[in-house]
């Protein structure tokens, strides 16, 4: 293994989660495309697969091989269902984790914004991150993400 090339998120309007992402969580929107061929068929599985795709990357941290972080795709073909907002403790469920230097504040600030978070933020009290602070938030597919604040900061 080299690596990490990127993460994915499958969500249900490219345009609104691209928004949600970059707009608001401040990524950068480093490339969008449309896949409507056969290699992206036969690479996910569907024969009648139509995509749209967004590639997102942190601002100021290094990039890896592929120049982005996080890959955000919407199916126009085939479109699926989402999980809902309460799948965090099914197998398959993943979430993400954003470093913050002030979870308590970005908490107000994207709770004014209309986010909806599944916590306030809670003073991390065990384990190798303990005096930080933590929450779980929701993007507009109901992924779950996660603020952290790493001990000492602030």
């Amino acid at each position: 293994m080299h690596g990490v090339w990127h993460f994915s998120f499958t969500v249900a309007d490219l345009d609104r989660s691209v928004e949600f992402y970059a707009g608001l969580l401040g990524f950068q929107l480093i490339h969008r495309q449309a896949q409507n061929n056969e290699y992206t068929r036969r690479l996910v599985g569907y024969p009648d697969a139509d995509l749209r795709v967004a590639q997102l990357a942190v601002p100021g941290q290094p990039r890896g091989r592929s120049g982005h972080d996080l890959e955000l795709v919407e199916y126009r073909q085939p479109r699926g269902e989402g999980f809902g907002p309460h799948h965090r403790h099914r197998p398959g469920a993943a979430h993400l984790a954003l470093c913050v230097p002030d979870a308590p504040g970005e908490h107000a600030r994207l709770t004014r914004a209309g986010v909806r978070f599944v916590s306030e933020p809670q003073r991390i009290t065990a384990g190798i991150n303990t005096g930080g602070f933590t929450c779980y938030f929701l993007d507009p597919d109901d992924i779950t993400l996660e603020l952290v604040q790493p001990p000492g900061e602030q």
